[in-house]
């Protein structure tokens, strides 16, 4: 493949979506062929997707995510080559292809009749079942299918959504005998020789593998051991492939419902898939979850033991926590439900804003409350990873978001690439300005996540919108976590935890791209937004304070604990550096600065003064002066070149 220019190169990218799904009268996208005509694309974008039909559709998803891999466990080429080599591969081939026909043809036949005696509707929660069920039947492949399709409103309905998460949880086991002779193989040793007690029973079952508690023999610790299912891989191999060949007579519907080609799709889903068979691939996602939170007191990740782990067994240090299925033992135990909420929507929060690689599937069964406060995470095998390209266009929304500029949020969507380029965005802006008044009219108290995901699923239902994975990703990490949220405190505001988390960031992280940013939250039609700035100090000192005096901080005797950094203040220096050096060198935001201070015919002291007030406790003004004056001749140095540039131009 043809490498990408201009990207960045993180060591694994990871990503997730469904195989295409059969359509069917009470699964299909509605027709929409008025909105579907308004939402046309140009001419050269209709170009440019016959042109991406041709190429490859893995080169489109490095272009769209703003990456490229170094190595790739999956391609189209890779997969055609593995299955057609392998002996019997045709009858094989044939044999499966006439399984998945038979059992999706009998579902689909079904569904058409539903639909022709007008029972559709009232059916679809047996129907719903059934497909859960059928899913099972087919295999791993298709229950790992059915688990993305609960989180891809764009591909499915809600109400089949909703019996398809069932899937997360409710898979069956393979004998124990067999999860054990896997282990003994990656050892290259018998199981008492590593272990002196293993479980007899499994402690949890998904659709690749399955995991038991351990204990190792030579330390004496306990450890979780995940298995994967036996010959598992041939299966998927021979799966995808034959999704491919579906794909390739669905591209035509594809692009017209998800503005798409179905191939993409498969890709999509298969990248992810094989990654996920690779359990050293997980081991290398739990080191660089453990490096991103080395200096957080609040949260747990489990160390990894590679010495006894392969590509089908990992071993990783056991969780003695609660899990958050069970908020009654949270309660008894005595741990803090708000601060440990807080603690949980900051890791959140951080995983996608600031470190780029989040937790793709942190369902309850995944998230642990530590005995002492802190939140342990489980379950590396489904991560995610977002480029600084991504994130800014995220935090874009966000300041649009604020701004209430609409045109723009929609023109985001483009860029996210949930829309196709080209693609006439005028029809959506109406539809996204009623979302978000709806919601956010009614405040930060009645504000919640889950709500506007109802209006936004039905936005991308009836609209030519598809949503990439990863960004399927984060939306059901974010929906599932306040889901835990409210299961462990009803009344619980997932954004007042979160704004503060946002504005702390715009005001405190000396990132370039976060400082215009802020800078666009605090102008709007030209003028300074003091309330606006006020707010973001009252937020971000709220957060710093929620932080500081988290319970999880009193932890005592942690490998890492002289590493740790505990912000007891809301700390503006760097911001106050550059805000000085801004109003120096930049002419606009002097100008704009000034007008801020004089707007109506009237110096603007008092606003000064409140500014003021609200840092005078977190900021030391002698050293912030003596910061600024260090920086001085950075700053006349930057006022020389800007005037010179100036001269040079006007010549």
């Amino acid at each position: 493949m043809d490498s990408v220019s201009a990207c960045t190169l993180p060591h694994l990218l990871h990503r997730e979506a469904p195989p295409p799904s059969v359509p069917s009268p009470s699964l299909r996208r509605p027709k929409k062929k008025a909105l579907q005509a308004r939402l046309s694309t140009s001419s050269a974008a209709n170009g440019a997707v016959s042109r991406a039909l041709q190429g490859s559709a893995l080169e489109q998803l490095d272009i769209e995510r703003g990456v490229c891999i170094p190595f790739r466990k999956y391609s189209p080429e890779i997969v055609r080559s593995k299955v057609l080599e392998s002996r019997g591969s045709t009858l094989s081939l044939m044999l499966r292809g006439v399984e998945i026909v038979w059992n999706l043809g009998l579902y689909w036949s079904n569904l058409v009749y539903d639909f022709l005696v007008g029972r559709d509707e009232e059916v679809v929660p047996y129907r719903a079942r059934q497909l859960r069920n059928l899913l099972c039947d087919l295999g791993p492949s298709f229950i790992k299918a059915g688990q993305v399709l609960a989180n891809r409103p764009d591909i499915i309905r809600e109400d089949y959504m909703n019996e398809l998460c069932i899937l997360q949880d409710d898979v069956p086991s393979f004998p124990n005998q067999i999860a054990f002779r896997i282990i003994e193989e990656e050892l290259g040793q018998p199981l008492e020789a590593v272990f002196s007690r293993i479980s007899s029973e499994t402690i949890a079952a998904a659709s690749l593998g399955q995991v038991y508690r351990a204990t190792l023999r030579a330390t004496g610790e306990d450890v979780a051991i995940k298995v994967q299912r036996p010959g598992i891989e041939p299966i998927i191999y021979r799966d995808l492939f034959l999704f491919r060949t579906l794909a390739s007579f669905l591209n035509g519907i594809s692009i017209q419902k998800l503005g798409c080609n179905a191939e993409l799709i498969v890709d999509e889903f298969g990248e992810k898939l094989l990654e996920e068979l690779d359990y050293t691939l997980e081991a290398r996602n739990l080191e660089d979850f453990l490096e991103n939170f080395k200096n957080d007191p609040t949260v747990k990740i489990p160390q990894v033991y590679k010495q006894f782990s392969g590509s089908r067994v990992l071993v990783m240090e056991w969780i003695d926590g609660i899990r958050c299925t069970n908020p009654k033992a949270i309660k008894e135990a005595g741990i803090d439900v708000d601060g440990f909420l807080t603690i949980g929507v900051s890791a959140a929060l951080r995983q996608l804003l600031e470190f780029g690689l989040f937790h793709g599937d942190p369902h309850p069964g995944n998230i642990f409350a530590m005995r002492d406060g802190r939140i342990a995470y489980v379950d590396f095998g489904n991560v995610a990873v977002l480029s600084q390209q991504n994130k800014q266009i995220l935090i874009d929304a966000v300041v649009h978001a604020v701004n209430e500029d609409y045109a723009e949020m929609a023109n985001d969507f483009t860029r996210l690439g949930f829309l196709t380029p080209g693609t006439d965005v005028t029809p959506i802006i109406p539809a996204l300005e009623a979302i978000w008044q709806n919601s956010a009219g009614k405040g930060l108290s009645d504000f919640n996540f889950r709500s506007v995901t109802g209006k936004f699923n039905q936005l991308v239902y009836n609209y030519p919108i598809r949503i990439p994975e990863r960004f399927s990703l984060v939306i059901r990490s974010l929906l599932t976590q306040e889901g835990i949220c409210f299961t462990l405190k009803p009344d619980f505001k997932f954004l007042e935890v979160a704004y503060p988390y946002v504005a702390k960031r715009l005001l405190t992280d000396p990132n370039p791209a976060l400082r215009e940013r802020l800078v666009q939250v605090l102008f709007k039609d030209g003028l300074f937004q003091w309330k606006r700035l006020e707010n973001l100090i009252v937020l971000a000192k709220e957060n710093v304070a929620k932080m500081s005096s988290n319970p999880a901080l009193k932890v005592k005797n942690t490998r890492n604990q002289r590493d740790w950094k505990v912000e007891r203040k809301l700390d503006l220096t760097d911001t106050i550096k550059d805000g000085a050096r801004l109003f120096f060198v930049d002419e606009g935001i002097r100008r704009q600065l000034l007008l801020a201070l004089t707007e109506d015919s009237k110096l603007h002291i008092e606003e000064l003064v409140d500014v003021y007030r609200l840092l005078e406790d977190q900021i030391d003004i002698p050293s912030v002066a003596v910061e600024v004056a260090r920086d001085l001749p950075t700053v006349v140095r930057d006022i020389l070149l800007s005037w010179s540039e100036s001269i040079l131009s006007d010549r």
